[in-house]
């Protein structure tokens, strides 16, 4: 369920839920969780079920009751605006505790959620350096960067048809990692923001099957 990814030298493993899960740290981090996106859009007559933020931390539940880290990061727009954290369910802010219990959990500021929220627990940076990995949310192309903010999605054609997944985007010194939450889509790793991250497009897409990882070189998806 799981691929092996290497990014300067850490060994890391990228998991179908779209989770990447450092061993050697017993860290596990997520992307783009989009809390209270549903009741975001409602704000503006845009109505959704608004059952996203207890979908996306069932998923995140399932992921950390597997691997079982000792440090979650969360790498931005873990809210999808300022007033996200106030909207919560007393349910899901109850799940969210439940999931923080026993270990650390670090909020990384997003371009949603610039600012530290309130009782949400946890602590909130704008980075987080870890042995030779910096997380982030906006990906400035450095060596060890691990970011969001992109959602990478990839397209491959098959047999005369074509299927477009969320992924992994990485090479050997660097990763953009899917977007997390239920109500979250995906960017075409064509396009240009991956291109001023990579430089070309020189990396792989390791695209989220239904039970496995599929690695293809970003330059034969479509």
């Amino acid at each position: 369920m799981t691929a092996a990814i290497e990014i300067c030298g850490a060994a890391l493993e990228a998991d179908l839920s779209g989770a990447l899960y450092w061993p050697d740290q017993r860290l596990l981090a997520v992307a783009d969780l989009h809390f209270e996106k549903g009741s975001s859009f409602a704000r503006f007559g845009m109505l959704v079920p608004p059952y996203d933020t207890a979908t996306t931390l069932a998923a995140l539940g399932r992921v950390i009751a597997r691997f079982e880290p000792a440090i979650v990061v969360a790498l931005g727009d873990s809210f999808h605006d300022g007033g996200g954290p106030a909207r919560l369910s007393p349910a899901d802010r109850a799940a969210l505790a439940g999931l923080q219990r026993g270990r650390d959990w670090i909020w990384i500021a997003g371009n949603h959620d610039p600012d530290p929220a309130e009782s949400v627990g946890g602590v909130f940076t704008h980075s987080l350096a870890v042995g030779p990995l910096t997380f982030r949310h906006i990906p400035e192309g450095g060596a060890g960067e691990i970011a969001g903010h992109l959602h990478p999605a990839a397209r491959i054609a098959r047999r005369g048809h074509t299927i477009m997944r969320r992924c992994f985007a990485a090479d050997r010194t660097r990763m953009v990692m899917p977007a997390f939450g239920a109500y979250t889509g995906g960017l075409s790793i064509r396009d240009r923001a991956f291109a001023a991250v990579f430089g070309a497009r020189d990396f792989s897409a390791h695209l989220i099957g239904g039970r496995r990882l599929y690695t293809f070189p970003a330059a034969h998806c479509v």
